[in-house]
């Protein structure tokens, strides 16, 4: 898929169900309506935001809309859309780059700093979900939730066991690349588990990760490795003189990818792409963790003896074996089955009717058999070692 093939796309989601366009350089690189967006990633994954929602049903019924307007107008266009954590077929070099000036920046640096962040622009995809909360301490447990058990979450969502067509020895490869992108701005984030962590202190963990760019009058201005604490200081090379503004600090939060992210809003980044019933699964299992408070409680008790090097374990182990990684004496599908009683006792509890939501991770957590160990399987049998009957079987 190229930029020509996926612009056809987004003008039929302009004529046809009413977006608005979202320009860079006068080409469309993203379309708009009812706070959502639809946007490109460096190797033309189709990015939906949603709009802030209260109930998993909304959010649900926000991507069967969106699924069913995609599907229809790829249909016509010879298009198909997949759900995988990882291109299990083409190589970076097969891959065309989406037309965004801060992706030619990211694409120049990502070899300075780690071995796997072009794999990550290109070949990775993967279901988020935003949370918001309602004081600092409420952000940090969310938070030390969020990093505790997003391992969990890769287990349970691992869906990328292939590369240029061949297993990778990983469940989720996506969950591997992660470990060796850029440690400056991935990774765990030890400091939230510290008793003095605050808004404060992300703060300044943010403004020591080194720069990309800076955004002026439609232009990305290359700050690639430079400090925001020099641009504060009106000393960035980049631009003499100049300091920031609060957009400028907007756009430099967007270039942090830990495994929660934390905007005015938390990012749960750890799950793969996956089929349409794990898209629903995903926002799911950490509503019923963090939004309702005595599964929160049980959340925080539940990781409460885990140390630092049990998370970072938990975070480079996890994505080869998956819900088999042995853990403090028994798996990570011990831990699965825990925190899915602790959610869908949240999502019980919240009072929206939306626990059968988690019905498909119980069916996983109980088996022990994620989406990657079904996709293994028929690889290994009716595929006869081929990737390609997923592009069909899997279409969304």
């Amino acid at each position: 898929m190229d930029y020509e093939h996926i612009k056809g796309v987004f003008e039929r989601l302009q004529s046809r169900f009413g977006w608005e366009p979202m320009t860079e350089a006068g080409l469309t690189i993203g379309v708009k309506l009812d706070g959502q967006s639809v946007t490109l990633e460096p190797g033309g994954q189709f990015e939906l935001s949603g709009a802030p929602l209260t109930t998993l049903h909304q959010t649900c019924a926000e991507v069967n809309s969106h699924l069913y307007q995609s599907k229809t107008i790829g249909e016509e266009l010879g298009i198909g859309f997949l759900g995988v954590g990882f291109d299990p077929k083409w190589s970076i070099e097969q891959i065309p780059v989406m037309p965004k000036d801060r992706y030619r920046l990211m694409k120049a640096y990502m070899p300075t700093v780690g071995t796997r962040g072009l794999d990550m622009m290109f070949r990775t995809c993967t279901i988020q979900v935003n949370l918001d909360f309602e004081s600092e301490q409420d952000m940090i447990e969310k938070f030390r939730i969020g990093l505790a058990l997003q391992p969990i979450a890769v287990a349970l969502f691992a869906n990328s066991p292939f590369v240029e067509g061949k297993p990778t020895g990983f469940l989720s490869t996506r969950g591997d690349v992660w470990t060796d992108v850029d440690a400056a701005r991935t990774g765990n984030l030890p400091f939230v588990f510290e008793p003095d962590m605050s808004f404060d202190k992300y703060v300044d963990y943010a403004m020591d990760v080194p720069m990309y760019f800076v955004y002026r009058k439609g232009q990305y201005i290359n700050a690639l490795g430079q400090s925001w604490r020099d641009f504060m200081e009106g000393k960035l090379p980049a631009l003499p003189g100049q300091r920031p503004t609060m957009g400028d600090w907007e756009n430099h939060l967007t270039t942090i990818f830990p495994e929660v992210r934390l905007k005015k809003f938390l990012e749960m980044r750890g799950a793969d792409g996956g089929p349409w019933r794990m898209i629903c699964a995903l926002p799911a299992l950490w509503v019923g963790l963090i939004y309702e408070p005595q599964a929160q409680a049980e959340a925080l008790d539940l990781i409460s003896s885990w140390s630092q090097d049990d998370r970072d374990y938990l975070r480079n182990e996890v994505p080869r074996l998956g819900l088999a990684t042995p853990f403090k004496g028994g798996t990570v599908q011990d831990v699965a089955l825990k925190v899915l009683a602790i959610a869908q006792g949240g999502l019980d509890r919240r009072g929206y009717d939306e626990g059968h939501f988690l019905k498909q991770l119980h069916v996983i957590a109980e088996s022990g058999m994620s989406p990657a160990s079904h996709l293994l399987q028929l690889y290994g049998s009716s595929w006869g070692h081929s990737v390609d009957p997923l592009f069909k079987e899997f279409m969304y």
